[in-house]
Order: C-alpha cells, then sequence, then structure tokens
C-alpha cells in the first residue's frame, strides 16, 4: 500500500506565519513560527524533529503544529504533528516525531493539549496518531502521564521496531574545555585522530556543493553494510529545508572524500543523523578526525550536546550492529535509553485492523 501526502493541510504565508487549513472549508487559525520555533528550541524536550522547517523535508506529509498556552497568552506545550492520507479509506495517519515538547509532570497541560489534538484528529479522520517524546525509560511520572492522556504505551518494541531508535549515544559538551573532551576519548581513538592528523586528512563544514561526494559515500556504505539509503533529494532537502542549522562535515585525503556526515545543530544540540565512508584510504582513520572535528565545532558554536543518536542493539556483543556503538563509545559519552513509543488508535476496530495491515506491510505503525 502507498500512503500520500494531504495537499493543504499546511501553506506558509510570508515568513512569520503558519496558516494551518482544512480541506473542508473550516476557519483558518494562524501560529506565530518564530515564537513556536523559539519555544521548541528552547524547552528542554524540544528537537529539531519538532520543527515545522523538519515538516518541509518529509515529501508527502502535511503539517499540524497544536500549541497550549498560559494565562498571560504565552506557549507552554505544542505538538508539530505530520499528517499522511491513506488511500481508498478516506483517513489519515498522524505521527508526531519526539513530540509533544512540554513538561510531561504536568497531567492537565498534557491532557489539554491532548483535547486540541482530538480536535484535529476529528478534522482529517485520523485512525491512529504515534508519538517517540523525549521521555527517558526510568521516567515512570512522564510515562503514567502519557496513558492518562488516552496514550498506549508500546514498550515492548526495541531496536529496528520503531522509527527513532529508543537508545542514543551523548556526549555532554558544558563545563568541559576541548582538552578534556579529548582526554576522555579511548586512547585508541586519540591515536587514530592522530594519524589523521599527520597523514594530513582535511575536514570542513558545507552545504549542497559537496552533496554528490556526499552522496557518493553514503552509496557505498549502504553496499557495504547491506542496508538502503535515503534518495540524494531527500539529504538535498534536509540541507534546503533546515537552512545554516544543517551541514555536511566532510573529509578528504589527498583531495578525495573518505568520510562525510550530515548533522543538524538545534536548540543547543548538534545530532548527527547519517554517517557514511569510503571504502578506499580506510587506514587514514578519516572518521574519528570527523567527529573530533565536529566535536570542536560544537565547542565553537557553544551547544551543550553532541548527539551521535542511534545505538540500536548497544547491548548485544553478537549483533551486526554493536561496532557501531563501539565506536562512538570511544569518544567517552554515555548511553540515553528513551521510553520509546506511545499510540492512540481513534477507531478501536478499523483502526486496529489497519494497523494490522500496515504492520504486516512493513510500516512501523
Amino acid at each position: 500500500m502507498v500512503m500520500y501526502g494531504n495537499e493543504g493541510i499546511l501553506c506558509m504565508n510570508g515568513v512569520d506565519k503558519i496558516n494551518i487549513l482544512d480541506n473542508r472549508d473550516v476557519k483558518e487559525e494562524c501560529i506565530n513560527k518564530r515564537e513556536y520555533e523559539m519555544f521548541v528550541e528552547e524547552h528542554e524536550t524540544g528537537g529539531f524533529l519538532q520543527s515545522i522547517d523538519w515538516s518541509r523535508v518529509k515529501e508527502g506529509w502535511g503539517c499540524e503544529p497544536v500549541v497550549v498556552r498560559d494565562s498571560e497568552g504565552n506557549i507552554k506545550a505544542s505538538m508539530m504533528i505530520l499528517i499522511r492520507s491513506v488511500p481508498l479509506l478516506n483517513m489519515t495517519y498522524m505521527y508526531a516525531p519526539r513530540g509533544p515538547v512540554c513538561d510531561f509532570t504536568d497531567e492537565d497541560t498534557l491532557k489539554e493539549l491532548m483535547l486540541k489534538v482530538n480536535n484535529l484528529q476529528k478534522r482529517y479522520r485520523a485512525f491512529a496518531l504515534k508519538t517517540d517524546p523525549f521521555i527517558e525509560e526510568g521516567d515512570r511520572l512522564s510515562i503514567d502521564n502519557m496513558k492518562k492522556a488516552g496514550f498506549e504505551y508500546l514498550i515492548a518494541r526495541d531496536g529496528y521496531e520503531t522509527i527513532q531508535c529508543r537508545s542514543n549515544y551523548v556526549l555532554e559538551l558544558e563545563g568541559r574545555n576541548e582538552d578534556e573532551l579529548y582526554k576522555n576519548f579511548h586512547k585508541k581513538h586519540r591515536y587514530n585522530i592522530r594519524v589523521a592528523e599527520r597523514k594530513g586528512v582535511k575536514c570542513g563544514f558545507y552545504g549542497v556543493e559537496k552533496l554528490d561526494d556526499f552522496y557518493e559515500l553514503m552509496r557505498e556504505t549502504g553496499e557495504r553494510d547491506n542496508f538502503q539509503i535515503r534518495s540524494k533529494d531527500y539529504f538535498a532537502r534536509i540541507l534546503q529545508k533546515m537552512g545554516n542549522k544543517a551541514r555536511l562535515c566532510m573529509c578528504y585525503y589527498n583531495d578525495k572524500p573518505i568520510s562525510g556526515a550530515l548533522i543538524v545543530n538545534y536548540g543547543g544540540t548538534m545530532s548527527y543523523l547519517y554517517g557514511a565512508s569510503s571504502n578506499n584510504n580506510r587506514e587514514v582513520m578519516g572518521n574519528y578526525f570527523m567527529h573530533w572535528t565536529i566535536i570542536k565545532r560544537c565547542k565553537e558554536l557553544g551547544c551543550s550536546t553532541y548527539d551521535f543518536m542511534g545505538i540500536p542493539y548497544y547491548y548485544d556483543k553478537n549483533h551486526p550492529n554493536y561496532g557501531v556503538y563501539r565506536f562512538k563509545k570511544g569518544f567517552g559519552g554515555r548511553i540515553v535509553n528513551y521510553a520509546g513509543e506511545f499510540r492512540k488508535v481513534y477507531y478501536p476496530v478499523i483502526g486496529r485492523i489497519i494497523l494490522r495491515i500496515m504492520n504486516w506491510l512493513g510500516y512501523k505503525l
């Protein structure tokens, strides 16, 4: 089954307003984009996946931001929801990546936010909503409040079963200078960084002008490690729609690309979205030097965190993905285990039938 996007869900009016338009002739509602982005960027549970700019990356999806305000009119909770239509059924599916953005210990505000989301569900006949918020695994109060707000907790899902990985590797940068961070790396990582420096590896930050080099590395990596890669257009949209927040970090040896990363700096966190490396010149240790270069850039920009992102199956030394964790672990960070996914099904019978069919077809709903 192919899922197509809802046209007309979101349109932009200049640079400051988000006009949320139903296809069914309802009253227009406006949210100030600058105010919304400021709230998400500054909130401790916010992240780039809840940015309106990220919704523009997701081709084929509509977008609806929902907010709750305090008594003074300031945003105190928000959720950017992606909406996709299901052909033949006149229904849609909603997904809020790393949403909502709020104080999860505030049960009343969370319920108020969900009342607004429920109104949205009725407008678009959504059969289900999925979220995967920045709630850590042991935070029972926040998990319970999500359940009280009407969500089913999909606690059993892990690894490749979830849309966003439940386990990330994170390096905290605040309170430590470059020398202190470097000394905390594994000695083998420090040695490999010095190898790259001695060999004359060059590393820098670029935009779409280096996309062809990055995509060729992604193609090589996908073939080598046997996984399907995103299209070049997808990577281009990230670089274009996220503006100066998204960059390519590229390493070159003898003027040939040997490693690359697509990174996003949002809300004080630098996130390592995609990484790739060449089959050639692996002995010059470009990947190690690349991450050290990114970490130094994080310090220059005042980032508080470098998120190496997913480490699925880090706990299984026999899993093929364990090497990814071992590499990231050498930079001296920590494992963060998130609670995982929450789902709300709006039509108990037909909704769950659709979910079974879609999951059988390979969708992670």
